[in-house]
C-alpha cells in the first residue's frame, strides 16, 4: 500500500476502534476488530484471550526479532466529558474519542508501519505485531500472557504517545498498602493509641526522604502518599491506619533496593502490591536509538508507566500524540500526528530492519 492508503486505512480503523467499548478486561470487541482488519489483509493472525499478534510473512528463526507493541484497552471516561466519548468525530485536524491518543493513534500507525514491511522478503530482523489489553490496569492478561508466544526478542517499540520524541528510559512503579496500628479507646478518655499519629511519622518520612543516586534520564525516586483510611466514628480513637503510596522508580535502583530502604526507615507494616512494574530502557548507542537521533527526534525519560516495566529487553516508547491527553475529558489525537506517526515509524525503522 501507499504511505496515504496507509494512513487513510489507519484513520478508519481507529475510528472503528473508538466506536467500540474497550475498557480493560472487556476488550474482546476491539481485538475482533483488530484481527479483521489483518485476516483482511491476508496477515496470518494469533489471539489468546483479548491479545491479537502476528509475525512479518517471511519470519526467519535465525533472524534477530523486533516487537511493536501497543494497546487498545481504554480507561473509563470521566464526567468531565462534554462529548460523547464513543463517537469518533474529526473536527478539522482533530480526531475525537476515547482511546484516540492513549493509545490509539500509536497502535494503528505501528499497525500501519507493520504492514508496510510485512511482505519484504529483505529483512534483517524479523517483526512481530501486539496489540494487547490490560494496559492500563497492568493486568497479568496483556503482554505478559502472550511473551513467551512471541520468541525471542532483541528489542521493542513501544507505541505510546510521545509526540515521535524518543522516550529512551521509563520509570517503575511501586504501590505500597501501608498499616500504621494503635489500640482503641474512648476520644473523651486519656485511653488507646491513635493510629493517625502512629502513621504520621511515616508519612512525613515519605514526603521528605530523598534517594542519594538520580538516574540520568529519570531523576530521583519519587515517592507520594496517595490515600489514607481510618477510624470509624468521632468519638473512638482509631486503632489501625492504612494508607497508600504511590513509588515511582528509576534505573539507579533496582525495586528490592527501594523496599530495603523503606522497610529500615517506616515503623508501619509495609506490603507491595507487585513487584513487576520495574523501571525500563535502552541504551543510547542502540540502533533503534541512534537511528531516531539521526532523524532529528529528542531522547529523554519519561515518568509514566506502560507495557515497558514487563520486558525484559531494551524497549523504545515512541508515538503519535501527546501525554498530557492522555485520560482527559474530551480527548483528542491530530489526524496529521498520525500520518507522521507511519511515515516516521517507517522511516526509522528502514534503517535498522
Amino acid at each position: 500500500m501507499t504511505p496515504r492508503k496507509l494512513y487513510e486505512e489507519a484513520v478508519e480503523l481507529l475510528k472503528q476502534l473508538i466506536q467500540t467499548q474497550s475498557f480493560s478486561k472487556e476488550e474482546s470487541n476491539t481485538a475482533a476488530i483488530i484481527a479483521h482488519f489483518l485476516e483482511e489483509h491476508r496477515v496470518s493472525i494469533y489471539r489468546e484471550q483479548h491479545n491479537v499478534w502476528a509475525f512479518n510473512k517471511y519470519y526467519d528463526a535465525s533472524r534477530p526479532t523486533i516487537l511493536l507493541n501497543s494497546h487498545h484497552d481504554t480507561v473509563k471516561p470521566n464526567p468531565s466529558w462534554t462529548r460523547n466519548p464513543f463517537e469518533a468525530a474529526i473536527e478539522e485536524d482533530k480526531l475525537f474519542g476515547l482511546g484516540s491518543n492513549d493509545a490509539g493513534g500509536c497502535l494503528v500507525s505501528l499497525i500501519a508501519a507493520f504492514m508496510h514491511f510485512y511482505e519484504r522478503k529483505d529483512l534483517k530482523y524479523n517483526l512481530v505485531l501486539a496489540a494487547t489489553a490490560e494496559e492500563e490496569i497492568s493486568g497479568r492478561n496483556g503482554i505478559e500472557l502472550i511473551l513467551p508466544q512471541l520468541g525471542t526478542l532483541e528489542a521493542a517499540i513501544v507505541g505510546e504517545p510521545t509526540e515521535m520524541q524518543l522516550a529512551i528510559a521509563e520509570k517503575g512503579l511501586l504501590v505500597l498498602d501501608c498499616e500504621a496500628k494503635g489500640k482503641a479507646g474512648h476520644a473523651a478518655r486519656e485511653e488507646g493509641l491513635n493510629a493517625i499519629y502512629e502513621a504520621l511519622p511515616d508519612i512525613q518520612w515519605f514526603q521528605q526522604y530523598k534517594f542519594q543516586k538520580e538516574s540520568e534520564y529519570l531523576g530521583p525516586v519519587k515517592m507520594s502518599v496517595t490515600m489514607v483510611q481510618a477510624g470509624t466514628q468521632h468519638n473512638v480513637v482509631p486503632d489501625s491506619c492504612h494508607f497508600t503510596v504511590d513509588v515511582r522508580l528509576t534505573d539507579a535502583y533496582t525495586m528490592e533496593e527501594v523496599m530495603e530502604v523503606i522497610e529500615q526507615h517506616v515503623k508501619a507494616e509495609v506490603k507491595p502490591r507487585s513487584m513487576r512494574l520495574k523501571p525500563s530502557s535502552i541504551p543510547l548507542v542502540h540502533p533503534l536509538v541512534q537511528a531516531g537521533i539521526r532523524m532529528g527526534r529528542q531522547t529523554y525519560g519519561s515518568p509514566t508507566t506502560s507495557d515497558q516495566a514487563l520486558l525484559s529487553v531494551p524497549s523504545l516508547k515512541l508515538g503519535p500524540g501527546f501525554s498530557g491527553r492522555s485520560h482527559m475529558a474530551d480527548e483528542f489525537i491530530y489526524v496529521s500526528e498520525i500520518e507522521e506517526g507511519i511515515k516516521l515509524y517507517i522511516e526509522l525503522l528502514e534503517q535498522v530492519v
